[in-house]
């Protein structure tokens, strides 16, 4: 069987549900290209954050400079610093003007030897994600990018559970927007299924 070539995931993939994009992002490949080549990683878990209502979101606090992307079209990197040293890569979702995001939590990077890669933070750093890609359009194939190569995901495949550090987001922080494939879990636990 001919593996299918590589497809940029376009705009209108992520012009979705954001719970939806959330599912469909696992097998899915974050690729960076930088002057010391291409690498690739298979996304193996995401966090959904969906709008103003949901107060894990960072837009729940209103549009800010910082959550200003946010609003923006959708399949834009919302790339933030947390405690002052990590960086985050987010995908924006859902129409203009209604902020939601997908969190990359880990990816199994691909190059031989494959390694997992676990904690946003750890994946920015492998994959030399810093505040330089905030606002960088993920549908253009260009320095940074998420694409399709075939990786067929089942329901079965995946596990749902509360997204992890939103404690202070009330009943929102038990919401069950975290997205794994099962063969890389050492945690989340099967949850609720998820309305789509």
């Amino acid at each position: 069987m001919t593996p299918k070539p590589a497809k940029i995931l376009p705009r209108s993939y992520f012009k979705r549900p954001t719970l939806k994009v959330a599912r469909s992002l696992m097998g899915k490949y974050v690729v960076r290209q930088t002057e010391q080549g291409a690498m690739a990683g298979l996304i193996v878990e995401v966090e959904a954050y969906v709008g103003p209502h949901d107060l894990a979101c960072h837009a729940s606090r209103g549009r800010t400079r910082r959550t200003d992307v946010l609003f923006g079209p959708p399949g834009i990197a919302y790339v933030y610093l947390i405690y002052g040293m990590y960086h985050c890569l987010n995908v924006v979702t859902e129409r203009e003007g209604f902020p939601a995001a997908i969190l990359i939590r880990a990816v199994e990077h691909r190059d031989a030897p494959s390694i997992l890669i676990d904690g946003p933070g750890r994946v920015c750093r492998a994959f030399h994600i810093d505040l330089s890609l905030n606002r960088w359009d993920l549908t253009l194939g260009e320095g940074l990018w998420l694409e399709d190569r075939g990786e067929r995901i089942t329901d079965a495949d995946v596990l749902t559970a509360p997204r992890i550090g939103v404690d202070y987001a009330g009943e929102w922080a038990a919401k069950p927007f975290r997205f794994r494939l099962a063969r890389f879990t050492r945690q989340p636990k099967r949850t609720s299924k998820v309305k789509m």
